[in-house]
Protein backbone atom coordinates (compact mmCIF):
# COMPACT_ATOMS: atom_id res chain seq x y z
CA UNK A 1 0.00 0.00 0.00
CA UNK A 2 1.13 3.59 -0.87
CA UNK A 3 2.20 5.99 2.09
CA UNK A 4 -0.30 9.12 1.20
CA UNK A 5 1.29 12.57 1.63
CA UNK A 6 -0.72 13.73 4.36
CA UNK A 7 0.25 10.43 6.21
CA UNK A 8 3.30 10.73 8.42
CA UNK A 9 6.35 8.38 7.63
CA UNK A 10 7.60 5.72 9.92
CA UNK A 11 11.32 5.16 9.87
CA UNK A 12 12.48 1.72 10.89
CA UNK A 13 12.69 1.08 14.63
CA UNK A 14 16.37 -0.14 15.20
CA UNK A 15 17.85 3.08 13.04
CA UNK A 16 15.66 5.05 15.19
CA UNK A 17 17.28 3.81 18.27
CA UNK A 18 20.68 3.47 17.41
CA UNK A 19 20.96 7.38 16.49
CA UNK A 20 19.52 8.75 20.07
CA UNK A 21 21.29 8.98 23.48
CA UNK A 22 20.84 6.14 25.67
CA UNK A 23 17.95 8.35 28.17
CA UNK A 24 16.55 8.44 24.75
CA UNK A 25 16.60 4.68 23.93
CA UNK A 26 14.98 3.68 27.37
CA UNK A 27 11.85 6.10 26.60
CA UNK A 28 11.79 4.50 22.49
CA UNK A 29 11.55 0.79 24.50
CA UNK A 30 8.86 1.96 26.96
CA UNK A 31 6.93 3.32 23.72
CA UNK A 32 7.23 0.44 21.67
CA UNK A 33 5.50 -1.77 24.75
CA UNK A 34 2.59 0.06 24.28
CA UNK A 35 -0.23 -0.23 21.92
CA UNK A 36 0.10 0.88 18.44
CA UNK A 37 -1.81 4.65 18.57
CA UNK A 38 -4.49 4.17 15.77
CA UNK A 39 -4.60 6.97 12.52
CA UNK A 40 -6.73 9.78 12.48
CA UNK A 41 -9.92 8.08 11.07
CA UNK A 42 -10.52 9.04 7.41
CA UNK A 43 -13.69 11.52 6.46
CA UNK A 44 -16.80 9.37 5.37
CA UNK A 45 -16.78 9.58 1.27
CA UNK A 46 -19.85 12.02 0.24
CA UNK A 47 -23.11 10.90 -0.70
CA UNK A 48 -24.68 12.46 -3.13
CA UNK A 49 -27.53 14.29 -1.60
CA UNK A 50 -30.34 16.44 -2.72
CA UNK A 51 -31.83 18.70 0.07
CA UNK A 52 -35.69 19.14 0.48
CA UNK A 53 -36.45 21.99 2.39
CA UNK A 54 -39.32 23.72 3.95
CA UNK A 55 -40.60 26.02 7.15
CA UNK A 56 -42.92 24.64 9.81
CA UNK A 57 -44.94 27.89 9.33
CA UNK A 58 -48.22 26.01 8.62
CA UNK A 59 -48.50 22.22 7.39
CA UNK A 60 -48.72 22.97 3.89
CA UNK A 61 -44.81 23.97 3.16
CA UNK A 62 -43.96 20.29 5.44
CA UNK A 63 -46.65 18.43 3.42
CA UNK A 64 -45.21 19.35 -0.21
CA UNK A 65 -41.56 18.70 1.20
CA UNK A 66 -42.22 15.41 1.91
CA UNK A 67 -44.33 14.56 -0.95
CA UNK A 68 -41.18 15.65 -2.87
CA UNK A 69 -38.90 13.65 -0.95
CA UNK A 70 -40.99 10.48 -1.45
CA UNK A 71 -41.33 11.27 -5.29
CA UNK A 72 -37.47 11.04 -5.10
CA UNK A 73 -37.35 8.19 -3.69
CA UNK A 74 -39.60 6.50 -5.69
CA UNK A 75 -37.18 7.44 -8.56
CA UNK A 76 -34.27 6.22 -6.80
CA UNK A 77 -35.67 2.93 -6.15
CA UNK A 78 -37.15 2.36 -9.05
CA UNK A 79 -35.80 0.81 -12.37
CA UNK A 80 -39.34 1.59 -14.42
CA UNK A 81 -37.93 3.64 -17.62
CA UNK A 82 -41.35 5.06 -18.04
CA UNK A 83 -40.67 6.77 -14.26
CA UNK A 84 -37.29 7.37 -15.06
CA UNK A 85 -37.99 9.16 -18.30
CA UNK A 86 -34.00 8.38 -19.16
CA UNK A 87 -32.51 10.05 -15.89
CA UNK A 88 -29.75 8.40 -14.28
CA UNK A 89 -30.17 8.74 -10.54
CA UNK A 90 -28.02 6.96 -8.44
CA UNK A 91 -28.27 4.44 -6.52
CA UNK A 92 -27.08 5.43 -2.79
CA UNK A 93 -28.63 9.29 -3.32
CA UNK A 94 -29.35 10.33 -0.01
CA UNK A 95 -32.59 12.97 0.43
CA UNK A 96 -32.63 15.23 3.91
CA UNK A 97 -35.88 17.40 4.37
CA UNK A 98 -35.08 20.09 6.51
CA UNK A 99 -36.85 22.29 8.88
CA UNK A 100 -34.85 25.74 7.61
CA UNK A 101 -35.98 27.42 11.23
CA UNK A 102 -33.93 24.57 13.36
CA UNK A 103 -31.06 26.40 11.69
CA UNK A 104 -31.50 29.71 12.93
CA UNK A 105 -29.36 31.67 15.18
CA UNK A 106 -32.64 32.42 16.85
CA UNK A 107 -34.53 29.18 16.87
CA UNK A 108 -38.76 30.56 16.93
CA UNK A 109 -42.18 28.67 16.47
CA UNK A 110 -43.04 29.05 12.88
CA UNK A 111 -46.74 27.66 13.57
CA UNK A 112 -47.07 30.64 16.33
CA UNK A 113 -45.73 32.83 13.94
CA UNK A 114 -48.62 31.78 11.50
CA UNK A 115 -51.39 32.24 13.96
CA UNK A 116 -50.59 36.00 14.54
CA UNK A 117 -51.85 36.26 10.73
CA UNK A 118 -55.59 34.71 11.00
CA UNK A 119 -56.61 37.28 14.01
CA UNK A 120 -57.11 40.78 13.76
CA UNK A 121 -53.80 41.49 11.73
CA UNK A 122 -55.11 39.61 8.83
CA UNK A 123 -55.60 42.44 6.78
CA UNK A 124 -52.30 43.57 7.01
CA UNK A 125 -50.88 40.17 6.37
CA UNK A 126 -53.34 40.15 3.07
CA UNK A 127 -51.58 43.81 2.42
CA UNK A 128 -47.89 41.91 2.80
CA UNK A 129 -48.45 39.53 0.71
CA UNK A 130 -50.21 40.77 -2.08
CA UNK A 131 -49.05 44.54 -2.47
CA UNK A 132 -45.65 44.76 -1.09
CA UNK A 133 -43.25 43.82 -3.11
CA UNK A 134 -45.32 42.36 -5.84
CA UNK A 135 -46.06 44.72 -8.39
CA UNK A 136 -42.66 46.48 -9.71
CA UNK A 137 -39.93 46.40 -6.72
CA UNK A 138 -38.84 42.84 -6.49
CA UNK A 139 -36.74 40.52 -4.47
CA UNK A 140 -33.58 39.07 -6.52
CA UNK A 141 -31.70 36.94 -3.71
CA UNK A 142 -29.10 37.40 -1.41
CA UNK A 143 -26.36 36.35 1.21
CA UNK A 144 -28.15 38.58 3.78
CA UNK A 145 -30.69 36.09 5.27
CA UNK A 146 -27.96 33.76 5.80
CA UNK A 147 -25.02 35.78 7.27
CA UNK A 148 -27.90 37.68 9.67
CA UNK A 149 -29.63 34.04 11.00
CA UNK A 150 -28.84 31.19 9.38
CA UNK A 151 -24.63 31.03 9.41
CA UNK A 152 -25.27 27.34 10.91
CA UNK A 153 -27.23 26.19 7.45
CA UNK A 154 -24.56 27.29 5.51
CA UNK A 155 -22.24 25.26 7.43
CA UNK A 156 -24.52 22.20 6.49
CA UNK A 157 -24.09 22.83 2.94
CA UNK A 158 -20.23 22.80 3.12
CA UNK A 159 -20.15 19.73 4.76
CA UNK A 160 -22.89 17.93 2.80
CA UNK A 161 -22.00 19.33 -0.77
CA UNK A 162 -26.00 18.83 -2.27
CA UNK A 163 -26.48 17.79 -5.84
CA UNK A 164 -29.77 20.20 -5.28
CA UNK A 165 -32.02 21.88 -3.03
CA UNK A 166 -35.30 21.77 -3.71
CA UNK A 167 -37.64 24.81 -1.73
CA UNK A 168 -41.19 24.61 -0.71
CA UNK A 169 -41.26 28.09 1.18
CA UNK A 170 -39.37 31.46 0.63
CA UNK A 171 -37.21 31.61 3.52
CA UNK A 172 -35.89 28.25 3.03
CA UNK A 173 -35.17 29.20 -0.90
CA UNK A 174 -33.23 32.39 0.38
CA UNK A 175 -31.36 30.76 2.84
CA UNK A 176 -30.72 28.16 0.07
CA UNK A 177 -29.12 31.01 -2.43
CA UNK A 178 -26.93 32.88 0.20
CA UNK A 179 -25.35 29.46 0.96
CA UNK A 180 -25.24 28.27 -2.24
CA UNK A 181 -23.44 32.17 -2.71
CA UNK A 182 -21.17 32.51 0.44
CA UNK A 183 -19.51 28.51 -0.08
CA UNK A 184 -19.35 29.05 -3.62
CA UNK A 185 -21.11 25.71 -4.90
CA UNK A 186 -23.10 25.68 -7.76
CA UNK A 187 -25.69 23.28 -7.10
CA UNK A 188 -29.02 24.37 -8.50
CA UNK A 189 -32.27 25.23 -6.56
CA UNK A 190 -35.49 24.80 -7.29
CA UNK A 191 -38.77 26.96 -5.77
CA UNK A 192 -42.26 25.36 -5.69
CA UNK A 193 -44.86 27.92 -4.50
CA UNK A 194 -47.18 25.63 -2.58
CA UNK A 195 -50.23 27.94 -3.52
CA UNK A 196 -51.62 29.61 -6.50
CA UNK A 197 -49.61 32.33 -6.65
CA UNK A 198 -46.18 33.34 -6.42
CA UNK A 199 -45.30 36.23 -3.74
CA UNK A 200 -42.72 38.71 -4.13
CA UNK A 201 -40.29 37.56 -1.77
CA UNK A 202 -39.18 34.33 -3.56
CA UNK A 203 -35.42 35.09 -4.76
CA UNK A 204 -36.34 35.37 -8.32
CA UNK A 205 -33.48 35.81 -10.27
CA UNK A 206 -31.28 33.50 -8.54
CA UNK A 207 -33.81 30.38 -8.41
CA UNK A 208 -32.66 27.91 -11.43
CA UNK A 209 -36.42 26.71 -11.81
CA UNK A 210 -39.47 27.69 -10.58
CA UNK A 211 -42.24 24.72 -10.22
CA UNK A 212 -45.42 26.36 -10.41
CA UNK A 213 -49.46 25.44 -9.93
CA UNK A 214 -50.56 26.93 -13.04
CA UNK A 215 -50.17 29.20 -16.25
CA UNK A 216 -51.29 31.92 -14.13
CA UNK A 217 -48.81 31.98 -11.98
CA UNK A 218 -46.16 31.53 -15.08
CA UNK A 219 -47.73 34.89 -16.21
CA UNK A 220 -46.83 36.35 -12.44
CA UNK A 221 -42.83 35.67 -13.08
CA UNK A 222 -42.75 36.37 -16.81
CA UNK A 223 -42.72 40.22 -15.78
CA UNK A 224 -40.95 39.80 -13.00
CA UNK A 225 -38.19 38.80 -15.88
CA UNK A 226 -38.10 35.53 -14.73
CA UNK A 227 -37.24 33.33 -18.21
CA UNK A 228 -39.45 30.91 -19.41
CA UNK A 229 -36.88 28.27 -19.73
CA UNK A 230 -36.99 29.09 -15.44
CA UNK A 231 -40.36 28.37 -14.99
CA UNK A 232 -42.06 24.45 -15.17
CA UNK A 233 -46.02 23.99 -14.47
CA UNK A 234 -46.00 20.95 -12.65
CA UNK A 235 -48.54 21.46 -10.27
CA UNK A 236 -48.49 21.60 -6.33
CA UNK A 237 -46.90 18.24 -4.93
CA UNK A 238 -49.05 16.08 -3.09
CA UNK A 239 -48.59 12.49 -1.56
CA UNK A 240 -48.21 9.53 -4.00
CA UNK A 241 -51.32 7.98 -2.08
CA UNK A 242 -53.00 10.62 -4.24
CA UNK A 243 -51.57 9.25 -7.53
CA UNK A 244 -54.10 6.20 -6.84
CA UNK A 245 -57.19 5.16 -7.97
CA UNK A 246 -59.92 3.89 -4.83
CA UNK A 247 -62.78 1.44 -4.96
CA UNK A 248 -65.36 3.39 -3.60
CA UNK A 249 -67.80 1.45 -2.26
CA UNK A 250 -65.08 -0.73 -0.47
CA UNK A 251 -64.04 2.75 1.46
CA UNK A 252 -67.11 3.39 2.48
CA UNK A 253 -68.03 -0.14 3.74
CA UNK A 254 -64.30 0.03 5.41
CA UNK A 255 -65.44 2.77 7.60
CA UNK A 256 -69.04 2.46 8.14
CA UNK A 257 -70.59 5.22 5.27
CA UNK A 258 -73.83 4.43 3.97
CA UNK A 259 -73.32 4.02 -0.20
CA UNK A 260 -76.44 5.21 -1.60
CA UNK A 261 -76.39 8.67 0.28
CA UNK A 262 -74.48 12.35 -1.00
CA UNK A 263 -70.90 11.98 1.05
CA UNK A 264 -70.00 15.17 2.52
CA UNK A 265 -66.70 15.16 3.64
CA UNK A 266 -65.67 18.83 6.48
CA UNK A 267 -62.23 18.53 7.09
CA UNK A 268 -62.16 20.78 10.25
CA UNK A 269 -58.60 18.66 11.92
CA UNK A 270 -56.47 21.38 12.23
CA UNK A 271 -52.58 21.17 12.74
CA UNK A 272 -52.59 24.32 13.86
CA UNK A 273 -56.28 25.18 15.76
CA UNK A 274 -56.46 28.70 15.25
CA UNK A 275 -56.77 29.42 11.66
CA UNK A 276 -59.71 26.95 12.19
CA UNK A 277 -61.56 28.75 15.27
CA UNK A 278 -63.95 30.51 12.65
CA UNK A 279 -64.28 27.23 10.40
CA UNK A 280 -65.41 24.98 13.41
CA UNK A 281 -67.88 27.80 14.62
CA UNK A 282 -69.21 27.85 11.38
CA UNK A 283 -69.67 24.11 11.22
CA UNK A 284 -71.61 24.34 14.75
CA UNK A 285 -74.07 26.74 13.54
CA UNK A 286 -75.01 24.47 10.87
CA UNK A 287 -75.31 21.24 12.66
CA UNK A 288 -78.90 21.77 14.23
CA UNK A 289 -80.20 21.70 10.34
CA UNK A 290 -78.38 18.94 8.69
CA UNK A 291 -81.27 16.66 9.59
CA UNK A 292 -83.22 18.75 6.53
CA UNK A 293 -80.43 17.23 4.46
CA UNK A 294 -81.85 13.65 4.35
CA UNK A 295 -79.94 12.40 1.06
CA UNK A 296 -76.50 14.02 2.30
CA UNK A 297 -74.65 12.31 4.92
CA UNK A 298 -71.87 14.08 7.00
CA UNK A 299 -68.44 13.13 8.18
CA UNK A 300 -66.65 15.22 9.82
CA UNK A 301 -62.74 14.53 10.24
CA UNK A 302 -61.20 15.57 13.73
CA UNK A 303 -57.76 14.61 12.72
CA UNK A 304 -55.45 14.67 15.81
CA UNK A 305 -57.74 16.84 18.26
CA UNK A 306 -59.16 14.44 20.45
CA UNK A 307 -61.19 17.51 22.30
CA UNK A 308 -62.71 18.86 19.14
CA UNK A 309 -63.91 14.98 18.10
CA UNK A 310 -65.66 14.69 21.52
CA UNK A 311 -67.08 17.85 21.04
CA UNK A 312 -68.78 17.03 17.71
CA UNK A 313 -70.02 13.53 18.67
CA UNK A 314 -71.78 15.17 21.61
CA UNK A 315 -73.12 17.66 19.75
CA UNK A 316 -74.24 15.08 17.14
CA UNK A 317 -75.78 13.21 19.82
CA UNK A 318 -77.97 15.78 21.43
CA UNK A 319 -79.15 16.77 18.00
CA UNK A 320 -80.11 13.24 17.24
CA UNK A 321 -78.54 13.52 13.97
CA UNK A 322 -78.58 10.66 12.32
CA UNK A 323 -76.93 11.40 9.03
CA UNK A 324 -73.51 12.13 10.69
CA UNK A 325 -70.05 10.58 11.37
CA UNK A 326 -66.91 12.38 13.63
CA UNK A 327 -63.50 10.41 12.98
CA UNK A 328 -60.54 11.50 14.32
CA UNK A 329 -57.09 11.11 12.78
CA UNK A 330 -57.25 9.29 9.29
CA UNK A 331 -54.69 7.25 7.81
CA UNK A 332 -56.15 6.65 4.18
CA UNK A 333 -57.33 10.59 3.74
CA UNK A 334 -56.90 10.12 -0.41
CA UNK A 335 -58.61 7.07 -0.44
CA UNK A 336 -61.77 8.68 1.67
CA UNK A 337 -62.11 12.03 -0.23
CA UNK A 338 -61.88 9.65 -3.34
CA UNK A 339 -65.22 8.10 -1.67
CA UNK A 340 -66.83 11.22 -1.01
CA UNK A 341 -68.94 13.21 -3.08
CA UNK A 342 -67.91 17.11 -1.79
CA UNK A 343 -66.00 18.31 0.70
CA UNK A 344 -66.10 21.56 2.72
CA UNK A 345 -62.49 22.61 3.66
CA UNK A 346 -60.39 25.78 4.21
CA UNK A 347 -58.88 26.98 1.40
CA UNK A 348 -55.24 25.85 1.82
CA UNK A 349 -52.70 25.50 -1.14
CA UNK A 350 -52.19 21.76 -0.19
CA UNK A 351 -55.39 21.08 1.11
CA UNK A 352 -56.92 22.21 -2.52
CA UNK A 353 -54.96 20.45 -4.45
CA UNK A 354 -55.08 17.28 -2.49
CA UNK A 355 -58.95 17.69 -3.29
CA UNK A 356 -58.20 18.03 -7.25
CA UNK A 357 -55.98 15.11 -6.98
CA UNK A 358 -58.76 12.98 -5.54
CA UNK A 359 -61.62 14.59 -7.98
CA UNK A 360 -63.78 15.85 -5.52
CA UNK A 361 -65.69 19.08 -5.43
CA UNK A 362 -65.32 21.48 -3.19
CA UNK A 363 -66.72 24.52 -1.05
CA UNK A 364 -64.62 26.38 0.25
CA UNK A 365 -65.63 28.12 3.65
CA UNK A 366 -64.43 31.23 5.18
CA UNK A 367 -62.98 34.22 4.44
CA UNK A 368 -59.29 34.05 2.94
CA UNK A 369 -56.52 36.49 3.09
CA UNK A 370 -53.11 36.21 1.72
CA UNK A 371 -52.17 33.53 -0.71
CA UNK A 372 -55.54 31.35 0.62
CA UNK A 373 -57.06 34.29 -1.23
CA UNK A 374 -55.22 34.13 -4.45
CA UNK A 375 -56.16 30.08 -3.73
CA UNK A 376 -59.87 31.02 -3.72
CA UNK A 377 -60.03 33.62 -6.95
CA UNK A 378 -58.40 31.10 -8.85
CA UNK A 379 -60.35 28.30 -8.30
CA UNK A 380 -63.84 29.56 -8.34
CA UNK A 381 -62.30 31.61 -11.56
CA UNK A 382 -61.94 28.26 -13.11
CA UNK A 383 -65.36 26.80 -11.62
CA UNK A 384 -63.42 24.17 -9.55
CA UNK A 385 -64.64 25.46 -6.29
CA UNK A 386 -67.40 27.14 -4.65
CA UNK A 387 -67.13 29.98 -2.15
CA UNK A 388 -68.94 30.69 1.12
CA UNK A 389 -68.04 32.80 4.32
CA UNK A 390 -71.20 31.99 6.59
CA UNK A 391 -73.52 29.77 7.88
CA UNK A 392 -76.21 30.85 6.23
CA UNK A 393 -74.80 30.70 2.99
CA UNK A 394 -72.97 27.45 3.71
CA UNK A 395 -76.50 26.16 4.22
CA UNK A 396 -77.71 27.65 1.04
CA UNK A 397 -74.93 26.00 -0.80
CA UNK A 398 -75.73 22.82 0.36
CA UNK A 399 -79.30 22.62 -0.49
CA UNK A 400 -78.34 23.97 -4.12
CA UNK A 401 -76.40 20.92 -4.40
CA UNK A 402 -78.56 18.39 -2.91
CA UNK A 403 -81.50 19.80 -5.63
CA UNK A 404 -79.15 20.29 -8.26
CA UNK A 405 -76.54 17.14 -7.75
CA UNK A 406 -74.96 17.10 -11.34
CA UNK A 407 -73.43 20.90 -10.17
CA UNK A 408 -71.07 18.86 -8.59
CA UNK A 409 -69.89 16.95 -11.93
CA UNK A 410 -69.32 20.16 -13.38
CA UNK A 411 -66.67 21.16 -10.76
CA UNK A 412 -65.00 18.10 -11.14
CA UNK A 413 -64.78 19.06 -15.32
CA UNK A 414 -63.98 22.39 -14.61
CA UNK A 415 -61.05 20.96 -11.88
CA UNK A 416 -59.62 19.07 -14.45
CA UNK A 417 -57.74 21.75 -15.86
CA UNK A 418 -55.69 22.29 -13.12
CA UNK A 419 -55.48 18.80 -11.36
CA UNK A 420 -51.50 17.50 -11.35
CA UNK A 421 -51.39 14.26 -9.74
CA UNK A 422 -47.47 13.80 -11.01
CA UNK A 423 -46.25 17.15 -9.71
CA UNK A 424 -43.86 15.81 -6.92
CA UNK A 425 -42.42 13.50 -9.64
CA UNK A 426 -42.20 15.55 -12.31
CA UNK A 427 -39.99 18.50 -9.61
CA UNK A 428 -38.22 15.18 -8.57
CA UNK A 429 -37.19 14.52 -12.24
CA UNK A 430 -36.72 18.32 -13.04
CA UNK A 431 -34.24 18.58 -10.23
CA UNK A 432 -32.06 15.60 -11.86
CA UNK A 433 -32.28 17.07 -15.09
CA UNK A 434 -30.60 20.57 -13.10
CA UNK A 435 -28.21 18.42 -11.83
CA UNK A 436 -27.00 16.96 -15.21
CA UNK A 437 -27.06 20.52 -16.52
CA UNK A 438 -25.25 21.41 -13.38
CA UNK A 439 -22.29 18.74 -14.09
CA UNK A 440 -22.56 20.01 -18.30
CA UNK A 441 -21.07 23.26 -16.77
CA UNK A 442 -24.97 24.94 -18.24
CA UNK A 443 -26.52 26.91 -15.23
CA UNK A 444 -25.62 30.45 -14.53
CA UNK A 445 -23.34 31.49 -12.14
CA UNK A 446 -24.32 34.39 -9.61
CA UNK A 447 -21.98 36.58 -8.43
CA UNK A 448 -22.00 36.97 -4.49
CA UNK A 449 -24.73 40.12 -3.11
CA UNK A 450 -25.69 40.97 0.22
CA UNK A 451 -28.98 41.69 -1.38
CA UNK A 452 -30.63 42.23 -4.60
CA UNK A 453 -33.71 44.59 -5.37
CA UNK A 454 -34.84 45.09 -9.36
CA UNK A 455 -37.23 46.59 -11.11
CA UNK A 456 -39.55 44.55 -13.14
CA UNK A 457 -42.12 45.29 -15.54
CA UNK A 458 -46.17 45.67 -15.43
CA UNK A 459 -47.36 42.96 -13.31
CA UNK A 460 -49.84 40.48 -15.64
CA UNK A 461 -52.24 40.30 -12.68
CA UNK A 462 -53.36 43.85 -10.89
CA UNK A 463 -54.08 43.15 -7.53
Amino acid sequence: MENDANTPQRSDPGTALAEVEPSEQLTAHAAADLPEQDSVPEAPPLHPTVIVMHASVGSGHRSAANATAQALEILRDTDDPELLQGLTVPEDLEIEVLDILEFGRHVFDGDHAASLFTGATRPLYDLTWRYTLTGRLLWGGGTIWSHVNFPKFTDHIREKQPLAIICTHITAANVAVGARMITGQRYPILCVPTDYETEGLWPHKTTDLFCVATESMAETLRPRKVPDENILITGIPTRDDFRKTYDKIETRKKLGLPEDKMVVLALAGAYLPRPYVHFRDTLDKVLPYLHTYPNMHFVFIAGSDKHYAEHMRQQCLELGLENTTVLGYVDGMAALMAASDLVICKSGGLTVTECLCAQVPMILLGRAYGQEKANVQMLTAVGAAMHVTTARELLESLRHIARYPQSTQAMLINGGIIRRPEAALDIARAAFRLVEKTKAGDLAEHRKRLLWLYWGKKPAHIR
